[in-house]
């Protein structure tokens, strides 16, 4: 490094020949002593020390992609293909009347008439979804928003069903839509106990049983998300989807029709949400007097090719703890913008579960993982894993115990095995195998002493976006001699190190903390 930072130091004693191979960048028709010249690094800064910032490394070489403007804009999109579920608010019984204990009052047989209100938990206008951990803006079932738009005559809708009022799914039931009436809270329900403070977001669909419960269990639907509670919290924020949710979500199954009969009615979604960020301007200065460059020291004889280096290092420092624990902020009264940082994202709108090592065990651990991996709710697989030292230590612990101790024959598998160890661009990775797919764990020592244990970062729902436009590149640059002899009367040479950028975080449930 020391010699590349002395090819770029000014020397008016140089002649252009000796540039001459001196590696990339260099050229025959450099103008030598042109101290004013600005000298563009990019993404090469992140080269150095490279384990000491994991997180700037991966996103400057995997998700870089440049802005045009410092407050930018970008799209999220969700598919609703596998989104078409909803819960039953309400049911009609054989009394005629509209009942939210899961009770149809008789057991149904194909061909009976049957009616359900049906309730959701996610926004219909970008498909936005809950999301583990986040109690405090979960989207409630029936929520302004929230009305299930893809329900249509002709489908087959999947009920679960119950042996008891509640109890747990024993079977299922098959109904066949014949009408559907949207009702958007608007106060015209039927049941009297629906007044226009609660009114929720909701469905009705009126049918026939195709396909009736086994003896006993086609009178009780498994659970129902009663429409008198409008509000109620029926999300991943406080269940897993698998274990909770699955048993209360009634599916679109397909669709039947008569024969000769003409095309069906459709819907059409809206799965894109939109956001924005901002860039943040970092800058670190470098500053000697020409009494000091033009000195030679004993172990590294040139004092300004050391500076040079040691503050490249400092600035990407900088950048790496600002993309990790900054948090998106617009000062105008100081024109001062700050990007959003990983950390305060993933709190705020990610996965967020606890990690204490004393306590967590490894079917803890695969629980977390079975929540945030699950496909019905984050089928993005692109995701590194940050952790802590202490993390570090535990995860290849846990991995590592198996196949130093108990590994018997190729046959014999654990949960959790540390499968390889590798480097990506420059990075230590380890991949630890489990159920749920290959970790890959790096370790940052900026989590060491907060309260972070680890992040799960995707890579592909996140982007270091600088700044570029108009011919100007305000990536990570160098500017030289933004002070000489010539131009302030102060003996002495001032450079600068500037880098204006922001970071993008899209799509939080593809995200997660552990703390």
């Amino acid at each position: 490094m020391s010699d590349f930072l002395s090819v770029i130091t000014p020397n008016t004693n140089l002649s252009v020949s000796d540039f001459d191979g001196r590696g990339p960048g260099t050229s025959t028709n450099l103008a030598t002593g042109d101290i004013r010249r600005r000298y563009n690094f990019g993404s090469r800064v992140s080269e150095l020390a490279i384990p000491q910032d994991p997180f700037f490394r991966f996103v400057s070489k995997v998700a870089k992609k440049a802005t045009d403007d410092p407050q930018f804009k970008f799209s999220e999109k969700r598919s609703s293909f596998h989104k078409r579920y909803a819960y039953v608010g309400a049911l009609y019984d054989s009394g005629s009347a509209w009942d939210d204990d899961s009770d149809f009052g008789a057991a149904k047989s194909a061909g009976d008439a049957i009616g359900v209100r049906m309730i959701t938990d996610y926004k219909y206008q970008g498909n936005i979804q809950n999301v583990y951990g986040q109690t405090g803006s979960e989207i409630k079932i029936g929520a302004s928003g929230t009305l299930p738009k893809f329900f249509m005559p002709g489908q087959v809708v999947k009920i679960p069903t119950a042996a008891s009022a509640g109890g747990a799914v024993t079977d299922y039931l098959l109904m066949r839509v014949n009408t559907v009436t949207e009702y958007s809270g608007n106060g015209s329900y039927n049941d009297a106990t629906i007044t226009a403070t609660n009114n929720p977001d909701m469905v009705e669909l009126q049918g026939t049983v195709v396909k009736a419960g086994s003896s006993g269990n086609s009178q009780y639907v498994s659970a129902t998300a009663s429409i008198d509670d409008a509000g109620t919290t029926v999300t991943p924020s406080d269940d897993v989807i698998s274990s909770a949710l699955e048993p209360m979500r009634c599916y679109v199954v397909g669709s039947a029709h008569q024969e000769g009969s003409g095309f069906p009615e459709t819907w059409v979604d809206q799965p894109y949400s939109s956001n924005h960020g901002v860039t943040q301007i970092w800058k670190t200065s470098m500053a000697m007097t020409n009494t000091a460059r033009a000195t030679v020291l004993k172990f590294e004889p040139n004092e300004w090719a050391r500076v040079w280096k040691e503050k490249l290092i400092e600035h990407k420092w900088d950048i790496e703890t600002s993309l990790l624990f900054g948090s998106q902020y617009e000062d105008s009264t100081n024109a001062i913008n700050y990007t959003q940082g990983a950390v305060d994202y993933i709190t705020n709108y990610g996965n967020t579960f606890s990690l204490a090592i004393a306590t967590k065990t490894q079917d803890d651990f695969l629980d977390d993982l079975s929540s945030y991996v699950d496909p019905r709710y984050n089928s993005s697989q692109a995701t590194v894993f940050f952790c802590n030292t202490a993390v570090f230590n535990w995860l290849h612990k846990l991995s590592g115990y198996f196949s130093n101790n108990l590994e018997q024959s190729p046959n014999l598998r654990a949960e959790m095995s540390l499968s390889g160890k590798k480097k990506v661009f420059g990075v230590d990775i380890s991949t630890i195998t489990t159920v749920y797919g290959d970790m890959q764990i790096a370790r940052n020592i900026h989590l060491d002493g907060t309260n972070v244990k680890m992040l799960g970062i995707n890579m592909k729902n996140c982007s270091y976006r600088p700044l570029v436009g108009n011919g100007i590149n305000r990536d990570t640059s160098v500017y030289v001699g933004v002070q000489t002899l010539e131009n302030s009367g102060v003996d002495r040479r001032v450079d600068q190190i500037l880098t204006e950028a922001g970071m993008e975080w899209s799509m939080p449930e593809s995200h997660a903390i552990w703390t």
